[in-house]
Formats: C-alpha cells, structure tokens, sequence
C-alpha cells in the first residue's frame, strides 16, 4: 500500500493543473468492531469489476480529474494496519468533497467485503 505512490500518480494526470483539491481517505483496522466487541485483525475481499464501475461513474461527475483506490484484499490485516487508500482530484471542495463521500460509500457498501476476526 502506497498513498503517496497514488497521489503522485494523481498529480502526473494531464489534467491536474486544474486541480483546486485533492482530498484523501486512510481507511485503518480499528480495535473494536461498531457493535463494540474486541477485533483481533480484518480481512478485505473486493469485487474488482463493480469498484471499476464504481470509478468511471464518479470520475465523469462534475470537476473532478482522477480517482484512485487502494485496498489490502485478501490477507490479514492487525489493528493498526491501512485497510484502503481513496484519493480524489478535482476542480473545488464541493465537488471533491462529495465525490469522495459518495464513492468511498459506494465501496464500502458494496465493493468490499469484510471479516472482522475477535478475541
């Protein structure tokens, strides 16, 4: 996982110069689940095809330059550990601030697939 490696490769899109944000997410494992028990470590499966989709429809929408996502899938994660990395570029806040809101939702609810491991 490279957040820095995504942002440079935002910042290399021809169309970056018209870039007035570039806002990013650090998903990380959390210690406790949302239902409050103790979580030992996470597991991430993601549907490549829907996450795709998922960024073409967003990068289409209104001042936005580029979206790039990148999640640990397919191994044990500990607490602690950057689960996803969501960077998106754009023209203005309110435009990149509900992108990322909107797409980082529609990952989570539908891309992803988690399995907490407890004590």
């Amino acid at each position: 996982m490279d957040l820095n490696g995504l942002i440079n490769s935002v910042k290399n899109n021809p169309g970056f110069k018209k870039a007035g944000m570039l806002l990013c997410h650090n998903g990380v494992v959390r210690e406790t689940s949302r239902d409050g028990r103790k979580v030992t470590g996470l597991e991430v499966k993601v549907d490549h095809e829907l996450l795709d989709e998922i960024i073409k429809k967003h990068s289409t929408r209104n001042g936005i330059i580029d979206i790039k996502v990148e999640i640990a899938e397919n191994r044990r994660l500990e607490i602690g550990e950057d689960v996803m990395f969501l960077v998106v570029a754009g023209d203005v806040r309110e435009n990149v601030i509900n992108v990322l809101t909107d797409t980082l939702n529609e990952i989570k609810w539908g891309v992803t697939t988690k399995t907490e491991f407890f004590e």
